[in-house]
Protein backbone atom coordinates (compact mmCIF):
# COMPACT_ATOMS: atom_id res chain seq x y z
CA UNK A 1 0.00 0.00 0.00
CA UNK A 2 1.41 3.39 -1.00
CA UNK A 3 1.15 6.79 0.59
CA UNK A 4 -0.82 7.94 -2.46
CA UNK A 5 -3.50 5.33 -1.83
CA UNK A 6 -3.57 6.30 1.84
CA UNK A 7 -4.14 9.92 0.82
CA UNK A 8 -6.88 8.99 -1.65
CA UNK A 9 -8.76 6.86 0.89
CA UNK A 10 -8.47 9.55 3.55
CA UNK A 11 -9.79 12.25 1.21
CA UNK A 12 -12.58 9.96 0.01
CA UNK A 13 -13.57 9.09 3.59
CA UNK A 14 -13.83 12.77 4.50
CA UNK A 15 -15.88 13.48 1.36
CA UNK A 16 -18.33 10.61 2.02
CA UNK A 17 -18.61 11.43 5.71
CA UNK A 18 -19.43 15.05 4.89
CA UNK A 19 -22.13 13.94 2.44
CA UNK A 20 -23.64 11.55 5.00
CA UNK A 21 -23.43 13.93 7.93
CA UNK A 22 -26.42 13.72 10.25
CA UNK A 23 -28.06 10.76 8.48
CA UNK A 24 -27.33 8.05 11.04
CA UNK A 25 -30.18 5.63 11.70
CA UNK A 26 -31.59 5.00 15.15
CA UNK A 27 -30.04 2.27 17.21
CA UNK A 28 -26.53 1.02 17.74
CA UNK A 29 -24.10 2.29 15.06
CA UNK A 30 -22.31 -0.39 13.00
CA UNK A 31 -18.70 -1.20 13.84
CA UNK A 32 -17.82 -0.53 10.18
CA UNK A 33 -19.41 2.75 9.10
CA UNK A 34 -20.85 3.33 5.63
CA UNK A 35 -17.98 5.72 4.84
CA UNK A 36 -15.42 3.07 5.79
CA UNK A 37 -17.30 0.42 3.82
CA UNK A 38 -17.23 2.45 0.59
CA UNK A 39 -13.55 3.30 1.05
CA UNK A 40 -12.82 -0.38 1.64
CA UNK A 41 -14.66 -1.29 -1.58
CA UNK A 42 -12.70 1.33 -3.56
CA UNK A 43 -9.40 0.04 -2.18
CA UNK A 44 -10.37 -3.52 -3.15
CA UNK A 45 -11.07 -2.48 -6.75
CA UNK A 46 -7.89 -0.40 -7.05
CA UNK A 47 -5.66 -3.13 -5.64
CA UNK A 48 -7.19 -5.75 -7.93
CA UNK A 49 -8.62 -8.23 -5.41
CA UNK A 50 -11.42 -10.17 -7.12
CA UNK A 51 -11.98 -12.55 -4.18
CA UNK A 52 -13.60 -11.04 -1.08
CA UNK A 53 -12.02 -13.73 1.12
CA UNK A 54 -8.49 -12.91 -0.10
CA UNK A 55 -9.22 -9.20 0.14
CA UNK A 56 -10.37 -9.37 3.76
CA UNK A 57 -7.30 -11.44 4.71
CA UNK A 58 -5.08 -8.83 3.07
CA UNK A 59 -6.95 -5.92 4.67
CA UNK A 60 -6.76 -7.51 8.12
CA UNK A 61 -3.00 -7.76 7.76
CA UNK A 62 -2.11 -4.53 5.96
CA UNK A 63 -4.97 -2.06 6.50
CA UNK A 64 -5.77 -2.58 10.16
CA UNK A 65 -4.64 0.99 10.99
CA UNK A 66 -7.26 2.48 8.64
CA UNK A 67 -10.02 -0.10 9.23
CA UNK A 68 -9.84 -1.32 12.86
CA UNK A 69 -12.89 -3.55 12.37
CA UNK A 70 -13.54 -5.74 9.34
CA UNK A 71 -16.56 -8.05 8.99
CA UNK A 72 -16.46 -11.64 7.83
CA UNK A 73 -16.92 -12.42 4.14
CA UNK A 74 -20.69 -12.98 4.37
CA UNK A 75 -21.20 -9.78 6.32
CA UNK A 76 -19.02 -7.79 3.93
CA UNK A 77 -20.97 -9.07 0.91
CA UNK A 78 -24.30 -8.29 2.57
CA UNK A 79 -23.25 -4.76 3.55
CA UNK A 80 -21.75 -4.09 0.12
CA UNK A 81 -24.88 -5.18 -1.78
CA UNK A 82 -27.03 -3.02 0.48
CA UNK A 83 -24.71 -0.04 -0.17
CA UNK A 84 -25.44 0.09 -3.94
CA UNK A 85 -27.56 3.28 -3.68
CA UNK A 86 -24.79 4.94 -1.67
CA UNK A 87 -22.11 3.90 -4.20
CA UNK A 88 -24.22 5.26 -7.08
CA UNK A 89 -24.75 8.49 -5.16
CA UNK A 90 -21.03 8.90 -4.49
CA UNK A 91 -20.16 8.41 -8.17
CA UNK A 92 -22.38 11.39 -8.92
CA UNK A 93 -21.10 13.44 -5.96
CA UNK A 94 -17.46 12.96 -6.96
CA UNK A 95 -18.27 14.00 -10.53
CA UNK A 96 -20.08 17.11 -9.28
CA UNK A 97 -17.13 18.01 -7.05
CA UNK A 98 -14.65 17.96 -9.96
CA UNK A 99 -13.79 20.52 -12.63
CA UNK A 100 -15.30 18.21 -15.27
CA UNK A 101 -18.93 18.33 -14.16
CA UNK A 102 -19.81 21.36 -16.32
CA UNK A 103 -18.14 19.92 -19.44
CA UNK A 104 -20.61 19.98 -22.33
CA UNK A 105 -18.68 17.41 -24.40
CA UNK A 106 -19.82 13.89 -23.55
CA UNK A 107 -18.64 10.56 -24.94
CA UNK A 108 -20.77 7.43 -24.89
CA UNK A 109 -20.21 3.77 -25.66
CA UNK A 110 -21.14 0.31 -24.43
CA UNK A 111 -18.87 -2.56 -23.46
CA UNK A 112 -19.63 -6.23 -22.65
CA UNK A 113 -19.81 -7.42 -19.04
CA UNK A 114 -19.63 -11.25 -19.33
CA UNK A 115 -21.42 -13.18 -16.58
CA UNK A 116 -20.94 -16.78 -17.70
CA UNK A 117 -18.91 -18.84 -20.18
CA UNK A 118 -20.62 -22.24 -20.23
CA UNK A 119 -24.07 -23.47 -21.16
CA UNK A 120 -24.75 -25.09 -17.73
CA UNK A 121 -23.88 -21.78 -16.05
CA UNK A 122 -26.32 -19.94 -18.30
CA UNK A 123 -29.10 -22.45 -17.60
CA UNK A 124 -28.89 -22.32 -13.81
CA UNK A 125 -27.72 -18.71 -13.31
CA UNK A 126 -29.75 -16.37 -11.13
CA UNK A 127 -29.11 -13.71 -13.78
CA UNK A 128 -31.38 -15.45 -16.30
CA UNK A 129 -33.94 -12.98 -17.59
CA UNK A 130 -31.71 -9.98 -16.99
CA UNK A 131 -28.55 -11.14 -18.75
CA UNK A 132 -28.54 -12.51 -22.30
CA UNK A 133 -26.45 -13.34 -25.32
CA UNK A 134 -24.76 -10.52 -27.20
CA UNK A 135 -22.04 -9.92 -29.76
CA UNK A 136 -18.86 -7.93 -29.21
CA UNK A 137 -17.81 -6.54 -32.60
CA UNK A 138 -14.45 -5.21 -31.38
CA UNK A 139 -13.38 -8.72 -30.32
CA UNK A 140 -15.50 -10.64 -32.88
CA UNK A 141 -17.03 -12.91 -30.24
CA UNK A 142 -20.34 -13.74 -28.62
CA UNK A 143 -20.80 -13.48 -24.86
CA UNK A 144 -23.48 -14.10 -22.24
CA UNK A 145 -24.01 -11.33 -19.76
CA UNK A 146 -24.80 -7.63 -19.81
CA UNK A 147 -23.67 -4.45 -21.48
CA UNK A 148 -22.34 -1.48 -19.55
CA UNK A 149 -23.43 1.83 -21.05
CA UNK A 150 -21.27 4.74 -19.99
CA UNK A 151 -21.60 8.45 -20.65
CA UNK A 152 -18.49 10.30 -19.52
CA UNK A 153 -16.44 13.43 -20.14
CA UNK A 154 -13.28 13.29 -22.30
CA UNK A 155 -11.28 12.89 -19.08
CA UNK A 156 -13.22 9.71 -18.24
CA UNK A 157 -15.31 11.11 -15.38
CA UNK A 158 -18.60 9.14 -15.33
CA UNK A 159 -21.73 11.24 -15.85
CA UNK A 160 -24.29 8.44 -16.39
CA UNK A 161 -24.07 4.66 -16.51
CA UNK A 162 -26.41 1.72 -16.81
CA UNK A 163 -26.42 -2.06 -17.20
CA UNK A 164 -28.75 -3.63 -19.76
CA UNK A 165 -29.46 -6.86 -21.59
CA UNK A 166 -27.33 -7.04 -24.77
CA UNK A 167 -30.44 -7.70 -26.87
CA UNK A 168 -31.82 -4.24 -26.08
CA UNK A 169 -30.86 -1.67 -28.71
CA UNK A 170 -28.12 0.81 -27.88
CA UNK A 171 -30.25 3.80 -28.87
CA UNK A 172 -33.10 2.58 -26.69
CA UNK A 173 -30.87 2.25 -23.62
CA UNK A 174 -29.22 5.65 -24.12
CA UNK A 175 -32.60 7.32 -24.65
CA UNK A 176 -33.81 5.82 -21.36
CA UNK A 177 -30.68 7.03 -19.56
CA UNK A 178 -31.18 10.57 -20.86
CA UNK A 179 -34.85 10.45 -19.88
CA UNK A 180 -34.05 9.39 -16.33
CA UNK A 181 -31.51 12.23 -16.02
CA UNK A 182 -33.56 14.76 -17.97
CA UNK A 183 -32.89 17.44 -15.36
CA UNK A 184 -29.16 16.97 -15.74
CA UNK A 185 -29.41 17.40 -19.51
CA UNK A 186 -31.68 20.45 -19.18
CA UNK A 187 -29.13 22.22 -16.96
CA UNK A 188 -26.58 22.22 -19.80
CA UNK A 189 -26.82 24.12 -23.04
CA UNK A 190 -25.26 22.83 -26.24
CA UNK A 191 -24.22 19.29 -25.28
CA UNK A 192 -22.05 17.56 -27.88
CA UNK A 193 -22.47 13.79 -27.61
CA UNK A 194 -19.80 11.71 -29.36
CA UNK A 195 -20.66 8.10 -30.21
CA UNK A 196 -19.95 5.32 -32.70
CA UNK A 197 -22.03 4.12 -35.65
CA UNK A 198 -24.25 1.96 -33.44
CA UNK A 199 -26.22 5.03 -32.36
CA UNK A 200 -27.00 6.13 -35.93
CA UNK A 201 -30.69 6.86 -36.52
CA UNK A 202 -32.49 9.89 -37.93
CA UNK A 203 -35.41 9.73 -35.42
CA UNK A 204 -32.93 9.24 -32.57
CA UNK A 205 -30.89 12.28 -33.63
CA UNK A 206 -34.06 14.33 -33.92
CA UNK A 207 -35.07 13.31 -30.41
CA UNK A 208 -31.63 14.30 -29.13
CA UNK A 209 -31.91 17.62 -30.92
CA UNK A 210 -35.16 18.34 -29.09
CA UNK A 211 -33.24 17.89 -25.84
CA UNK A 212 -30.51 20.29 -26.99
CA UNK A 213 -27.99 17.52 -27.73
CA UNK A 214 -25.96 17.38 -30.94
CA UNK A 215 -24.79 13.88 -31.91
CA UNK A 216 -21.34 13.57 -33.47
CA UNK A 217 -20.70 10.12 -34.96
CA UNK A 218 -18.93 8.50 -37.91
CA UNK A 219 -20.85 8.20 -41.16
CA UNK A 220 -22.21 4.81 -42.14
CA UNK A 221 -21.65 3.10 -45.46
CA UNK A 222 -23.19 4.94 -48.42
CA UNK A 223 -23.68 7.99 -46.24
CA UNK A 224 -22.13 11.39 -46.90
CA UNK A 225 -19.28 12.42 -44.64
CA UNK A 226 -20.80 14.07 -41.60
CA UNK A 227 -19.78 17.39 -40.10
CA UNK A 228 -16.81 17.07 -37.74
CA UNK A 229 -16.07 13.48 -38.72
CA UNK A 230 -12.31 13.99 -39.42
CA UNK A 231 -11.71 14.79 -35.73
CA UNK A 232 -13.57 11.71 -34.50
CA UNK A 233 -10.74 9.20 -34.83
CA UNK A 234 -8.65 10.75 -32.06
CA UNK A 235 -11.64 11.52 -29.86
CA UNK A 236 -13.03 7.98 -30.14
CA UNK A 237 -9.81 6.68 -28.62
CA UNK A 238 -10.76 8.42 -25.39
CA UNK A 239 -13.78 6.22 -24.69
CA UNK A 240 -11.82 3.14 -25.74
CA UNK A 241 -9.14 4.04 -23.22
CA UNK A 242 -11.79 4.54 -20.52
CA UNK A 243 -13.14 1.05 -21.23
CA UNK A 244 -9.58 -0.27 -21.14
CA UNK A 245 -9.10 1.28 -17.70
CA UNK A 246 -12.23 -0.47 -16.43
CA UNK A 247 -11.34 -3.83 -17.99
CA UNK A 248 -7.54 -3.78 -17.87
CA UNK A 249 -6.81 -2.12 -14.52
CA UNK A 250 -10.06 -2.64 -12.62
CA UNK A 251 -10.93 -6.15 -13.92
CA UNK A 252 -14.47 -5.30 -15.03
CA UNK A 253 -14.86 -8.57 -16.94
CA UNK A 254 -13.68 -10.56 -13.89
CA UNK A 255 -16.25 -9.12 -11.49
CA UNK A 256 -17.39 -12.52 -10.18
CA UNK A 257 -21.01 -11.51 -9.57
CA UNK A 258 -23.62 -14.30 -9.71
CA UNK A 259 -26.80 -12.44 -8.77
CA UNK A 260 -28.50 -9.22 -9.85
CA UNK A 261 -27.30 -7.36 -6.75
CA UNK A 262 -23.83 -8.94 -6.93
CA UNK A 263 -23.14 -7.88 -10.51
CA UNK A 264 -24.60 -4.39 -10.01
CA UNK A 265 -22.50 -3.57 -6.94
CA UNK A 266 -19.30 -5.00 -8.41
CA UNK A 267 -19.66 -2.93 -11.57
CA UNK A 268 -20.57 0.17 -9.55
CA UNK A 269 -17.58 -0.51 -7.28
CA UNK A 270 -15.21 -0.32 -10.25
CA UNK A 271 -16.83 2.79 -11.70
CA UNK A 272 -16.56 4.46 -8.29
CA UNK A 273 -12.87 3.48 -8.04
CA UNK A 274 -12.17 5.12 -11.42
CA UNK A 275 -14.21 8.20 -10.50
CA UNK A 276 -12.39 8.48 -7.14
CA UNK A 277 -9.01 8.31 -8.87
CA UNK A 278 -9.98 11.00 -11.39
CA UNK A 279 -11.50 13.17 -8.65
CA UNK A 280 -8.43 12.94 -6.43
CA UNK A 281 -6.00 13.54 -9.30
CA UNK A 282 -8.01 16.62 -10.24
CA UNK A 283 -7.90 17.93 -6.66
CA UNK A 284 -4.12 17.52 -6.31
CA UNK A 285 -3.39 18.85 -9.83
CA UNK A 286 -1.97 15.62 -11.25
CA UNK A 287 -0.92 15.95 -14.92
CA UNK A 288 -2.89 12.82 -15.98
CA UNK A 289 -6.24 12.76 -14.22
CA UNK A 290 -7.25 9.21 -15.18
CA UNK A 291 -3.99 7.55 -14.15
CA UNK A 292 -4.47 4.95 -11.41
CA UNK A 293 -0.84 3.82 -11.31
CA UNK A 294 -0.20 5.56 -7.99
CA UNK A 295 -3.11 3.73 -6.35
CA UNK A 296 -3.09 0.19 -7.77
CA UNK A 297 -0.10 -1.30 -5.94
Amino acid sequence: MTTDLNTLLTALYVKIDDELGGTRCLGRPPLLSDSELVCLAVAQALLGFRSEARWLRYANKHLWSMFPYLPQRAGYNKRLRAALPLVKRMIRELAMDSDFWTDTVWITDSTPVPCGTSRPTVQRSNLAGWAGYGYCASHSRFFWGLRLYLVCTPTGMPIMWALANPKIGEREVLAAMLEVDAGLVADRAGILLISDKGFASVPFEQALGEQGIQLLRPSRKREKQRFGEPMLKKVRQLIESVNDTLKGQLDLEEHGGRTFEGVAIRVAQRILAMAAGIWHNNKIGAPVTRSLVAYDH
